[in-house]
This record gives C-alpha cells, structure tokens and sequence, in this order.
C-alpha cells in the first residue's frame, strides 16, 4: 500500500520516532491480512475463538477490569482556550495536552507493531465522509475498526493531498492513573493511552464521528448528531425517515431496530434502520435535511438483548462479531445476562474467572457473569431489518427529528415543537430522571441536550447557536417532536407499553409531518387528540389510558423550568447561551402563566 499523501507520511514517522514499535504494518482491508491477525491475536490470548458452526466468524475479548467503559473524567477538548470548549467539557490547554501526551506516548510501542488503519466514516467516496487514520498497537481495534468503519487500501485511494483526522491510540502500560481521551478539533487530531476498551479507543466512534465531527459540521454547515435513523414503510410501499436522539437507558436501539406489532405487520408497514447511534446531517440539493449513518457496525450493550427485547440485534451478532467482557460458556459460545433464564454451568466470567450460578444475585452487578457494559461489535449488514438505503452515498431525507427522556410525569407521551426554534429548545433541556440502575439518588433529572452532553466538541453554547443558524438554511426543514416512552403509574409501573408499540407514536409523528393529522395547541407544544394514536390490538390501553399519557401538569413543568434555569446558567460566564433560547424559556415561562 502506498499514499502520496506527504503530510501523512510525515506524521506517521513522527508518531513511530515517538512511540518505538518494533514495526509498522499497514492495514489493507484485505480478508487474507485480517485473518493473519485474528490467528495472532488468537496465539497472544488477546482474542479467543469462538464455535465456528454456532457463531461462525465470532471472538471473545476481554478488557482489563479497570477498562470497562467510557470515561468522561479523563476525556478532553482542548481547544484553543477554555472558552472554546465551554462549561460542559473538560478542557486543558493543547500545547499543554501535547506536552503530557507525548511524554506517556514515549517508547509507548517498543517491542510492538504499529497498526496504520485507513479509514472512512460513511461511504467511501460519498460527499458526506470523512476520512480517518488510526495508528495502534491493538489488534482488537483493527478487528473492531474493520467492522465498525470502511477501511483499508481503497480509502487511501481517494486520500490523495485531501485532509484527514488524526488518531493515536497505545494501551501503553494500561495504567488507570494514566489514561487520557484527548481531542484536538482545530487540529483533526485525536490521542488516546493506557485504554483498550472499545468507547476509548475506536476512535472512529464517538471521538472522531461525534467531538471532530461536530466541530467540522459547526465550521463547514453540517451536523453531527448523537442519533439514530429509521425508515418506516408504510402498505403502499412509502418510506419516510426519522432521526431520534435518546440519552443511554432510554431503547434507543430497541427503537432504531424496532418491529412492528402484529396489526401493523399484517397491514404491511415495515420499519428499516439505516443507523442505531450516530447521524451526519446536510442539506440536500432540494433544500431537505439528509442524514448518514458514518459507521458501519454496531457497538451494542450485550446485557439485556434477547429474543424479545431485541430480536434484530440478536441476529447482528451471530456470525462475523466481535464479544467484549461478556460471559465465555463451557461450550465455547457467549452468555450475558437477559439473554435467557438458563444460567450457565462451568463458565467463565467477563474477568476470565470460574463462575457459580448459585452466588448470581441480580440486585447484585458483581455477582454477574457479563459485565454489565459489556459489548457486541456486529457488522450493520448483519441486521435482518438494515435499510436498502445503508449504503447510499447521498444518505436519506428527514421527515422527523425526535428527542427523548425519561420522565415519570412530566412530559407527555409526545409533543410536537411549534417551529424549529422551538424544536432547539426542547432538545436542549432534554433530561432524564435517574432510575435504581444508575448510580446515586433514584428520580435525579440529569439534563443532556440533544443526548450530545459528553460527545459535543466545542462550546454547547455555540452548538445550540449552530441548531438555530442550520434552521435558517435549511428551505424544508424536518419537524421537531419529543417522546416520552416512560410515564409511569402511582405505583411506578410504565403506563406504555414501548418496544414495537413506539410505532404508534411513530404513525402520528410522520402524518404530522405529512399535514394528514390533527393537534391541541398546549403550553409546551401540539399534542395529538388521544383518539389519534391507534390502540389497535392493545391490551389494556384505551383511549382514556393515551388521555392520560397525553396530559400536561403545568406545575410539574414549573417545577422543571426551576431545573431548565439552573442548567442554563452554566453558560453564563462566557455568555454563549443563544437569545433565541432565552427568549423560548420567557415565552414557555409566560405560556406556563
């Protein structure tokens, strides 16, 4: 393989002068050079193999106990100054960043290979990609970047003399105490040492795709969005796109790989996921928004997925996938709790220790046999319900934007925005309320604008400022509605049934959008008539049950605008905060009375 690319070369002998491997290898894509490594990585233990007939293609991987997840403290934007970065983000000065970076990088590869990773984020070629080059010396993030990215030699093709995103990734010595995420956007430059878990170190995921890329789209009038995009087909043979944001915890895959219910299906509708996790937005030649999945994986929360929850993401993982953390049973295939009630004899935990289902306790994390993060590294083409659209280099027109939380009265089951400024305004107060399975207080509201909170790369202030500029340019711009999914009853339990019932929801979104159905004008939004959601089918939910779902206690949203102020404030000492967003929280204020 070879690049013209000189300011490529460049910093690839300036990286190795740095790090010492004992040898550099560049990474074509090719199956015959992926398998060579797979056998290696195999002969080191850093993979094992799993049953070639019951999950052909797999691996087992397992991380060091004290690498097991993103972590947001020992992430960085180091931006140019403080100010850049803004109050939400953990900034250092760069040329000091450098600095400390570099001295933890030293000798960081002796006696390893270097990895040289081409690779593109969307489809090679396509108007919206963006290349990245990932140097490693983890096999691991090859094998996951083969399949959560396009790599390899005919990415270099279309480099030429064009810009590129920089990473530099090392497990170093893998010490805790020394682990950085560090961003540089107005450098195109990521760095990342002493991890080998997968958020950290796949650095086409959410450090380049989310942090550079909102940066680039802020610069260059585009979006990179923490969102999944969906294609619903309705029994004429129609599709229509939706882009939905959802904190963690809240089915955001679940709902990028949803099924239809049973009325629904016989009807005909089908639902189509072009992306579970990550969209870039630009506005096509006839004025609409079009969306872009940039990846071309799946990296899913293993715990929970089973048969029913998820079925879609279950057949992704079972050939050709990559098993991070989970549980390795005594006949050579994965376990991860939810996936079934049979706990498994004589295997071995995410840690590589026996384990005993008779200690399991469920209230109980450390008695798991699966890390409760662990993950699956699952080729997109695996998905029985992936769009024919995944591939298309020009992405899919947005009918939707969708935002949602988790509130147990506060919000309706949805709403529809009064316009797009609006719209910004109720994706930046997003919030959910702690549930038992987080850690700290149950019912605290964590606030995360447009679910962007730990992935946006510059000053939130100018990111919301963004949304409203991109509104003005956008001639038809995608509606905006939010979604609650968790209302729930005195007793706690959810009044919604969820999962392949979203799609009801759903149906009245994209009417909206088509001008086929009517709404109540309310203090926070248009709301649908509760005879507008169809409860077809449904077992115990009537109309008076969506009457319910639909009602808007305007001293719960009192209370919350007290919440709203408070997360606002934080952008008052560099005064970024938007005067059109000031201006929808007086107006929501006043329409609270």
């Amino acid at each position: 393989m070879t690049t013209k690319n000189q300011a490529l070369l460049t910093w690839i002998d300036e990286m190795a002068a740095i790090t010492k491997p004992e040898k550099i290898v560049w990474i074509d894509g090719s199956e015959a050079q992926l398998e060579e490594l797979r056998a290696e990585a195999c002969a080191t233990g850093e993979i094992e193999k799993l049953d070639q007939e019951k999950l052909p293609g797999c691996y087992l991987h397992r991380t060091d106990p004290l690498d097991v997840a993103r972590v947001e403290d020992r992430t960085f934007i180091c931006a140019r100054t403080e100010k850049d970065a803004g109050p939400t983000n953990n900034w250092m000065d760069p040329q000091e960043a450098y600095k400390m970076m570099y001295e933890l990088f030293d000798g960081s590869m002796k006696g390893r290979t270097m990895y040289v990773i081409p690779y593109s984020m969307g489809v090679v070629g396509s108007p919206f990609s963006k290349i990245g080059i990932e140097l490693t010396d983890s096999i691991y993030v090859v094998l996951n970047m083969h399949i959560m990215t396009r790599i390899g030699a005919k990415v270099l093709e279309t480099l030429d003399d064009g810009e590129f995103v920089k990473g530099l990734h090392s497990r170093a010595q893998m010490d805790a105490s020394k682990k950085y995420i560090m961003h540089f956007p107005e450098d195109n430059t990521i760095m990342s040492v002493n991890s080998g878990y997968g958020g950290n170190v796949l650095l086409g995921k959410k450090c380049f795709a989310l942090r550079i890329a909102s940066y680039l789209g802020k610069n260059e009038g585009w979006m990179a969005e923490h969102m999944l995009i969906l294609g619903v087909e309705n029994p004429e043979g129609e599709t229509r796109y939706i882009c939905a944001a959802f904190p963690s915890a809240c089915g955001k895959t679940n709902l990028a790989m949803l099924i239809p219910p049973k009325a629904y299906a016989e009807k005909g509708y089908k639902v189509w996921c072009v992306g579970d996790d990550i969209s870039w937005l630009r506005i096509g030649p006839d004025g609409r928004l079009y969306a872009m999945n940039p990846e071309n994986g799946f990296f899913g929360v293993a715990p929970g997925t089973n048969e029913k929850s998820n079925p879609n993401a279950l057949a992704s993982t079972r050939k050709n996938t990559i098993f991070t953390n989970v549980c390795h049973t005594a006949d050579n295939t994965v376990w991860w709790e939810g996936l079934n009630k049979e706990l498994p004899e004589n295997a071995i935990d995410w840690k590589g220790q026996p384990w005993d289902p008779a200690k399991f306790n469920k209230a109980d994390k450390t008695t798991c046999a699966a890390h409760p993060n662990s993950r699956f590294t699952a080729p997109a083409e695996n998905c029985p319900c992936i769009s024919k659209e995944f591939n298309n280099p020009n992405g899919v027109p947005i009918d939707a934007i969708v935002f949602g939380g988790r509130r147990a009265k506060t919000a309706p089951l949805v709403y529809q925005s009064f316009d797009w400024n609006h719209g910004v305004f109720v994706g930046s107060i997003m919030a959910s309320e702690t549930t038992a399975a987080a850690a700290g207080a149950v019912g605290v509201v964590r606030r995360d604008p447009m679910a962007m909170l730990p992935f946006c790369g510059y000053n939130m202030g100018d990111y919301f400022a963004h949304w409203i500029e991109m509104g003005k340019k956008i001639p038809h711009a995608p509606k905006i509605f939010n979604v609650n999914w968790f209302r729930t009853d005195d007793e706690g339990n959810f009044i919604w049934p969820g999962f392949g019932d979203n799609l009801r929801v759903l149906e009245w979104i994209l009417n909206r959008c088509a001008g086929k159905a009517k709404a109540v004008e309310t203090a926070i939004g248009y709301l649908p008539k509760a005879e507008d959601i169809n409860v077809e089918g449904l077992d115990g939910i009537t109309t008076e049950t969506i009457a319910d779902l639909l009602s808007v206690d305007k001293d719960l949203w009192k209370e919350d605008v007290v919440g709203i102020k408070e997360f606002y404030s934080k952008f008052d000492k560099y005064d970024t905060l938007p005067a059109e967003l000031k201006k929808e929280l007086a107006d929501f204020e006043a329409r609270l009375g």
